[in-house]
């Protein structure tokens, strides 16, 4: 790992991965997408970490979005499938994770922010799809109409206006919304609420909610059930019961 990614494992699974370039506004350099690239692997490929955090140094930047002055540099036109590190796309994660939005989260910054399962955002962030402002596009944004209303999502990529975090919360991009000292509280609090599921129905229950954006109603049913029949008949699905009946917390063992 380079400095311009860091990644902390605390003792109860939960992995912070912080992107370090806040005098960059922790824009997606070459150096900040390969830190980003190694430290999603690290964390899938970790069986202690159980779910993660992604957020920005500084109180300015999540991520002010892909490094313009490279793509100039490089004449780029349209950006490979693999240049940009976006989660459960171009890379493989099982995984819960969470994005905590401490600045502005702008183009590449949204992509990364609406890529995770759960986000949290200090009251003073901002998000922008700011592409058509420099004549850039963003095909990653069709997953939003799963997200928020076709209207909504339609003014956010036509104008690249930034709206607010309060914003961002009520239209349904934001879960929580934090004081900006507050915002890692905010996101440990989320994530150890997650933590306190089993582990087989905190996963089963994460491929249901994805499975269900991609087909209809009945299928998607279908398509949970069979995603289920791991935790059903794992070990936790008859401690969790139990545990409850003899009025203790259960001891999950992910099996």
């Amino acid at each position: 790992m380079s400095d311009a990614v860091l990644y902390d494992l605390l003792p109860e699974g939960i992995a912070i991965i912080t992107i370090n370039r806040p005098e960059q506004r922790n824009a997606l350099s070459l150096e900040v997408r390969q830190g980003l690239f190694a430290a999603w692997d690290r964390f899938e490929n970790d069986a202690d970490a159980r779910i993660a955090i992604l957020t920005g140094s500084g109180e300015k930047a999540f991520c002010a979005g892909g490094d313009l002055k490279e793509m100039v540099e490089r004449k780029l036109q349209v950006p490979p499938r693999d240049m940009f590190p976006v989660p459960y796309e171009n890379i493989k994660l099982s995984k819960p994770t969470i994005a905590a939005v401490n600045g502005v989260a702008f183009a590449g910054g949204w992509m990364i922010s609406q890529a995770c399962d759960l986000c949290v955002a200090s009251d003073t962030a901002k998000f922008a799809i700011t592409e058509v402002k420099v004549g850039r596009g963003s095909p990653w944004a069709a997953p939003l109409i799963h997200m928020i209303p076709q209207r909504i999502f339609m003014e956010i990529v036509l104008t690249g206006k930034p709206i607010s975090a309060q914003r961002a919360y009520e239209i349904g991009l934001v879960n929580r919304i934090a004081e900006p000292a507050a915002l890692m509280d905010a996101a440990l609090e989320l994530a150890r609420e997650v933590l306190e599921g089993a582990p087989l129905s905190v996963a089963a229950a994460r491929e249901t909610v994805m499975l269900s954006t991609e087909m209809g109603r009945a299928a998607a049913i279908d398509a949970g059930y069979e995603a289920h029949v791991t935790a059903y008949t794992s070990e936790d699905a008859q401690e969790g019961p139990l545990a409850f009946s003899q009025k203790r917390k259960p001891e999950w063992k992910g099996r």
